[in-house]
């Protein structure tokens, strides 16, 4: 008995005794007169159970047989489906094993026998969240994220992902390293899909920043720091009109982060139940089975129905903006050299001023080579190798011919055995000097 009902059955002894009227235990209890009328009536007939509930105790009519129960928990107990809670593994029952219940059901379920153990997650540190931006395009979270997707069914991966700050969109794919030039791969598919966002929040990891360095003195004395050269994706950026944020800790583009705390989690099981081994197999789930489920689950109306992506226009060429670059002078028999290799410009692409001029040299993401000079492409040729290339060392260099040591001196040996002169012959000896 709960203490409503405790406290319910003291008014109405108390109305039956005719210390109250009916009138005042209806208030006190918050019911009409009519119904503490039947209740004493009740009372008479049942004693102190007249305040319970009739179906307390009994099974619920919409109860599910315990058959169900008895294969929801045996398909979950495979270890496939190791770690899926609640919610995910009701999906699951329903989407492939065509077992419908409640995630609150499931839970009950899962703890009575020992699948899932509830307790509460401990706040170790509150941060306060941000507020989305207004529109769609305005703000695109980047990173990339080191985790066992694959469970050491196949190859280290990584996943890189792009979400967008008022919308949540995301789009994301493997790669097998996080270099620049993956990164660009996955920059190019972002811009031919959606346009050229107004900026990129990303951290401050090498791909998008050169590390200041300074000497202790100038550091102690406050002194300014030079400049660094931009990377190689804050040039593209630059280039496209992108604006580059740097996030100052993983809480700042905490968007991102908690996105990949939920792929960690639903991915890496959707992709063991699926017996993923593979880039590409990874790439196919990714594009056709979560991606799809974010997008239409997760993601939120912006602010403002305005898309703030502009489209690329004729200026932006993204196979010159998405490649190394780097410049590199003409010598004076118009070559240029590259990686350890020398190109030759085309006769026909010669102009004045040329010799001794910088041109830029882009190496595309295809692995070619394109150079420009004053905002016009040259043709160039790769210079066959030259005899020094050819007649490279395989072999380290020949150690110095030994040498026979020379001939020692003898005059020392047995100096300390040799019998020195008398004493008086050491005297006359000295006088004789005199």
């Amino acid at each position: 008995m709960t203490q409503a009902e405790r406290d319910r059955l003291v008014a109405l002894k108390k109305a039956k005794k005719r210390l109250i009227t009916q009138k005042q235990a209806a208030e006190e209890i918050g019911v009409t007169e009519r119904q503490v009328r039947r209740l004493l009536r009740k009372l008479r007939r049942k004693g102190d159970r007249a305040v319970i509930h009739e179906l307390r105790g009994r099974l619920s009519n919409r109860r599910l047989p315990a058959e169900v129960e008895q294969r929801a928990m045996g398909i979950l107990a495979d270890p496939v489906y190791r770690g899926f809670g609640p919610t995910l593994a009701a999906e699951y029952l329903r989407n492939q094993h065509e077992i419908t219940v409640s995630k609150e059901t499931l839970r009950q379920w899962m703890v009575k026998a020992g699948l899932w153990k509830a307790g509460r997650r401990r706040v170790v540190e509150v941060h306060q969240w941000r507020p989305r931006r207004s529109r769609c395009g305005e703000l695109v979270q980047w990173d990339t994220s080191t985790h066992d997707w694959l469970e050491g069914r196949g190859e280290q991966i990584y996943l890189i992902s792009m979400i967008d700050d008022a919308t949540s969109r995301l789009f994301a794919r493997f790669v097998r390293h996080d270099t620049s030039q993956e990164n660009m791969r996955l920059l190019w598919s972002y811009l031919t899909r959606f346009g050229r966002p107004l900026s990129f929040y990303t951290d401050k990891a090498g791909m998008f920043q050169v590390a200041v360095k300074s000497k202790r003195q100038e550091q102690r004395e406050g002194l300014d720091r030079q400049p660094m050269p931009p990377t190689q994706i804050a040039r593209a950026l630059r280039e496209l009109g992108i604006v580059w944020i740097p996030a100052h800790s993983p809480q700042a583009k905490g968007r991102v982060e908690r996105q990949f705390l939920t792929a960690q989690d639903r991915l890496v099981k959707g992709m063991r139940v699926a017996g993923v081994c593979t880039l590409e197999a990874a790439n196919s789930y990714l594009e056709e089975e979560f991606l799809p489920w974010w997008n239409q689950t997760l993601t939120v109306e912006p602010a403002s129905a305005e898309d703030a992506h502009r489209p690329l226009g004729k200026e932006h060429d993204l196979a010159a903006i998405l490649s190394h670059v780097e410049d590199r002078q003409v010598t004076n028999d118009y070559t240029i050299r590259w990686d350890g290799k020398f190109y030759q410009i085309d006769r026909r692409d010669v102009w004045p001023g040329m010799r001794k001029a910088m041109v830029r040299v882009e190496q595309r993401l295809d692995e070619t080579i394109a150079v420009r000079f004053q905002g016009q492409y040259v043709g160039v040729r790769r210079c066959a190798p030259s005899l020094r290339e050819l007649s490279a060392p395989t072999e380290s260099k020949p150690s110095r011919r030994a040498t026979k040591p020379p001939h020692k001196s003898e005059w020392m040996k047995n100096f300390s055995l040799r019998s020195g002169p008398s004493i008086r012959q050491a005297i006359e000896a000295s006088n004789a000097h005199d």
